[in-house]
């Protein structure tokens, strides 16, 4: 599955999205990672849950940042639940691509039967046809 949170800047994505996780680490049978830009989230996820920070890594783009996520999931497949917050600071804004972005997570998501929720910082309208944004803001 694949689930967005969409909502201007200031509008409870993170928080949102930390709940989330949080409730995953609570009902996963499995591993549970929480990927950011920077490490602003650090006191604030649960211990349980592996966090990433794609600076250390120099993820930049959206081709880059499938295949990380897609090698995380290759490299484990006891991962159940993968957070990323603040995908268009790491993708870029161009939402033809991020739409491109997310059909490939969709078959990701069925092969590896991995959760995958995105933070999208723009209003709902600003959204192609057919991302469909499950929590919005």
């Amino acid at each position: 599955m694949v689930k967005l949170i969409v909502g201007n800047k200031g509008s409870g994505k993170t928080k949102i999205l930390l709940n989330m996780c949080k409730e995953a680490c609570d009902t996963s049978k499995g591993y549970v990672a929480l990927a950011e830009k920077g490490k602003t989230l650090f006191y604030d996820v649960d211990r349980r849950a592996r966090l990433i920070d794609f600076e250390d890594y120099g993820i930049r783009g959206f081709d880059m940042l499938y295949g990380f996520i897609s090698g995380i999931s290759a490299g484990n497949y006891d991962f159940t639940d993968i957070f990323v917050d603040s995908t268009l600071k790491i993708g870029g804004r161009d939402y033809n691509e991020l739409a491109e972005f997310l059909k490939k997570f969709k078959k990701l998501s069925e092969l590896t039967n991995t959760n995958f929720i995105f933070t999208i910082s723009c209003a709902k309208e600003e959204l192609p046809e057919g991302i469909d944004a499950e929590y919005v803001n």
